[in-house]
């Protein structure tokens, strides 16, 4: 049966726009945008060129990022996104796994504690553990702590607009807002050589709820309370939803978040899925009920926004009504 419609003479190809190329000038797709022949684009630390309607990427082997942020969220290194509300002290990473005698060189913990009424955590201080150095994050500044035992690990800190990094000469990187959020950046070295509540870093997201005796959990509540740093503390036993707690606020939080599913963000939308963060702002703007309000909306926001960037999508998002930032006094 024959079909109405236009064709490419033979030896022609179509590019995606109605025009009909030589096979050396096809484009290439990424996200669902059009790259014309010899465009180079990045992703991650490698750079794609487009090659007759193929990436062609350098395979550099990158540095793996772990993202605690707002109340109780987590994205572990292989990218596993998922909320976890302890109100205890908590290992982040650490390459002391295995049997209790294993040797490591660092061990990241957070510190969460309730922030508003509604009983969600969260992080509020950080201890980085270096060798014989111990570093506390906490109040916006932090303290160094020289302890007995251990191996001399050098670091070095500065200020890079509103965050502190901390960056260490065993390849490990934390950076932090002085707020709520927390990076954590490790090099490949690490890679499947680390446990805690980032994950194992071993490029498989279904294998990150190892617990600390090594079992593998679906909940990613006996994942978390596994990890605990003192038996004192009380495990979780149920996620709190905030909005079923403070229903009035609900509509609200829903209305202020709703700028990661807006235009707003349209470009970032087909590079990072904004669905897991927007739910994540919601469940924060209904659950800061005790003078955080923006501080929690913004936060949540701006998680996202870190991860468009990251993707090569650069939005800009504040203004001077929403979550506001005064660049004068950071730079």
């Amino acid at each position: 049966e024959c079909v109405s419609g236009c064709v490419c003479p033979e030896g022609l190809f179509d590019d995606g726009k109605g025009n009909c190329v030589e096979e050396k000038d096809c484009p290439c797709i990424h996200n669902n945008q059009w790259y014309p022949s010899g465009q180079e684009i990045t992703v991650d630390c490698n750079t794609c060129t487009c090659q007759k309607g193929v990436w062609n990427c350098t395979e550099d082997v990158c540095y793996g990022t772990c993202i605690i942020y707002g109340n109780g969220h987590y994205i572990t290194f292989d990218g596993k996104f998922y909320d976890f509300d302890g109100s205890c002290e908590y290992v982040a990473a650490q390459d002391f796994c295995g049997d209790k005698n294993s040797s490591g060189s660092f061990s990241i913990i957070t510190e969460n504690v309730p922030c508003g009424t509604t009983g969600a955590t969260c992080s509020k201080a950080i201890k980085i553990f270096l060798g014989k150095t111990e570093l506390k994050l906490e109040n916006k500044d932090y303290k160094e702590i020289q302890l007995d035992t251990g191996d001399d690990v050098h670091y070095w800190n500065r200020t890079v607009g509103l965050y502190l990094l901390i960056e260490a000469s065993n390849g490990v990187m934390l950076i932090w807002d002085k707020k709520t959020t927390i990076f954590i950046k490790l090099t490949p070295d690490y890679k499947g050589k680390v446990c805690g509540l980032c994950g194992n870093f071993d490029d498989k997201s279904n294998n990150d709820f190892t617990t600390r005796s090594g079992v593998q959990e679906t909940s990613a509540l006996q994942f978390g309370n596994s990890w605990k740093q003192s038996s004192t503390c009380s495990d979780v036993t149920e996620e709190i939803n905030p909005c079923d707690v403070k229903p009035h606020r609900e509509s609200w939080a829903e209305k202020e978040c709703n700028i990661i599913q807006s235009e707003v963000f349209k470009i970032c939308h087909s590079k990072v899925y904004p669905i897991p963060f927007y739910e994540a702002c919601v469940h924060d703007a209904c659950s800061c009920d005790s003078g955080g309000d923006c501080e929690c909306f913004c936060s949540a926001v701006a998680a996202y926004a870190q991860e468009c960037i990251k993707a090569q999508a650069c939005v800009f998002w504040r203004t001077p009504d929403i979550c506001p930032i005064f660049c004068d006094y950071y730079n």
